[in-house]
């Protein structure tokens, strides 16, 4: 795909124009980010940098000092710090432990775990521990 920037302070507000033949799931995400409320999320793999919106980002998890994206079914890093992105992706997100935050719509399951603390098992097959300090916020948001 083509990609075609113009900057001038003729064109207030933004726009976006995309001249196609057909349209692609390519075009179809590109039409999701810049439609979506929030800024997209940069993140790399191999070499490559992704654009994500905040619906397609299930959980941001800091492992080993590298911040790490997970989408449904694959996995990138991110130089930004968790809190940098919770701000970025937006009222969606909740932030669960120290080192992870989590999409609230893509909840599956909420485990009773030892100490009182909680299991929360992501419809993408992920899961970590609700700490103490975030758990009140996230019985308040569920209900409980």
């Amino acid at each position: 795909m083509q990609v075609k920037i113009e900057v001038s302070p003729e064109y207030t507000p933004p726009r976006a124009v995309i001249y196609t033949d057909r349209l692609t799931p390519e075009i179809q995400r590109a039409l999701e980010i810049l439609q979506a409320k929030s800024t997209p999320v940069l993140a790399e793999r191999n070499g490559r940098t992704f654009l994500f919106a905040a619906q397609e980002v299930y959980m941001v998890r800091v492992e080993n000092g590298e911040t790490k994206l997970y989408t449904k079914q694959e996995e990138f890093s991110t130089r930004k710090r968790l809190y940098e992105l919770l701000n970025q992706l937006g009222d969606g997100f909740m932030q669960i432990s120290k080192s992870c935050a989590i999409n609230l719509s893509d909840i599956q399951s909420v485990e009773a775990s030892f100490g009182g603390s909680l299991l929360l098992k992501m419809k993408n097959g992920l899961s970590d521990y609700v700490s103490r300090k975030y758990l009140p916020d996230l019985k308040k948001y569920l209900g409980l």
